[in-house]
């Protein structure tokens, strides 16, 4: 069957007039669907480029990296506008900020016993199978390092035809490993784990949920503040992204002097706001707003920061809790935040930068803003997710 491609999804994939849709395509290209279910491109794009990445093909990672990097950057622009035109909304965008290859600092990897060891990578595209991916072109050259300690951890924790999870972070004190497994911990096991990461220098080894030993804190340094995030914890993807994101957001709250910090996280934005203004961080997550607090009582020059573990949506911030607050910047999950953006909407609080992993909500909680009187000074799209169709993307808000 042949068929010529319209457009891409939301999730980079090639869609033609009748709907069928071709993964790995891009606009007015032809293709014919092969009995397998395969796709042989007859007529490539101006857009197609050569992979980066060797794994590419096979690997299910990435999916844009048959693409210029100038379309994929305007694509992902246009995918934010068309979230926020569905609300009748149309801001003006900033240039659009990409972290550069090689910069993500946290992966989250396979691993499956073979035969003769192991084998750690990416999951290939709709599929259980693994694909090793040595030459990754898109963890930094320090995740990339640790892939054959990957593999002899996953001999340690995975059974014989089980896979585990392992999800790896780079910090200044070398990889912090989360181990998510079926496998019991047994006394023996802590104690050849604990050897283990002696000897790959690992900063921090977690199994589930007990940490087994901790060497050096897998710290992260969020302004004049040093922090040691829980295990697993949220983190900006890249350092890059983050400070493209932080740089925005700081130019949003401007002069402000009282500041909430709604979704806080363990102090991306918190901390580094705390050197002009005094904050209010917010965070569901208790283990978060500890760390967080920790930073803050051992940093220098920071104003005062109050870390307060509440679920924001079941119980938002209430109108006369907001009060005193020159602006409030919010970085929900990708499920939004509309009970807080409601009450946030019929606050007296009148600047609010708003951070965000999906265009969807992100456009739902932006509307409920303008709705209240909100004007959108502009929209910048930062995208930390390289070659995904995941964005970022945060917004400047004040009350008319």
């Amino acid at each position: 069957m042949s068929l010529t491609i319209e457009s891409l999804t939301h999730l980079g994939a090639g869609r033609a007039s009748d709907g069928t849709l071709v993964p790995r395509t891009l606009p007015g290209e032809e293709v014919v669907l092969r009995a397998d279910g395969t796709a042989q491109i007859v007529t490539p794009s101006t857009l197609r480029v050569s992979p980066p990445c060797r794994h590419f093909k096979a690997c299910g990672g990435c999916a844009l990296q048959h693409a210029a990097d100038d379309f994929v950057a305007g694509w992902k622009q246009q995918v934010v506008a068309r979230a926020l035109s569905a609300h009748g909304l149309e801001p003006a965008f900033r240039p659009i900020h990409t972290s550069p290859p090689r910069s993500r600092r946290r992966a989250k990897f396979a691993g499956r016993r073979t035969k003769s060891g192991a084998m750690v990578g990416f999951h290939a595209r709709a599929s259980d199978v693994l694909v090793a991916v040595p030459d990754c072109q898109l963890v930094t050259p320090g995740l990339l390092a640790g892939l054959p300690m990957l593999e002899a951890l996953t001999v340690m924790s995975a059974s014989r035809r089980g896979e585990v999870a392992l999800t790896v972070t780079e910090c200044a004190a070398g990889l912090d490993v989360l181990v998510q497994t079926d496998q019991p911990l047994t006394d023996q096991l802590r104690i050849d784990l604990a050897v283990f990461a002696q000897n790959n220098r690992l900063a921090r080894l977690t199994w589930v949920d007990e940490t087994v030993v901790t060497i050096r804190p897998p710290a992260q340094v969020f302004g004049p503040a040093t922090v040691t995030p829980p295990p697993g914890a949220f983190l900006q993807a890249t350092q890059d992204g983050e400070a493209a994101l932080l740089a925005a957001v700081k130019e949003i709250v401007g002069p402000a002097a009282r500041i909430v910090d709604l979704f806080a996280g363990s102090g991306t934005f918190s901390l580094p706001l705390a050197t002009k203004a005094e904050v209010w961080a917010v965070e569901g997550d208790a283990a978060m707003t500890q760390a967080l607090d920790r930073g803050w009582r051992g940093a220098r020059g920071l104003k005062k920061v109050t870390a307060s573990a509440r679920d924001l949506f079941r119980r938002p911030l209430e109108p006369d809790e907001l009060k005193g607050f020159d602006a409030a910047v919010i970085d929900p999950p990708r499920a939004g935040a509309a009970a807080q953006v409601a009450t946030l909407a019929v606050s007296a609080i009148d600047r609010v930068a708003m951070v965000s992993c999906n265009p969807v909500t992100f456009g739902q909680d932006v509307a409920t803003l303008a709705n209240a009187g909100f004007s959108i000074d502009w929209v910048q799209v930062v995208d930390q997710f390289r070659w995904s169709p995941h964005v970022e993307m945060v917004a400047s808000l004040t009350r008319a």
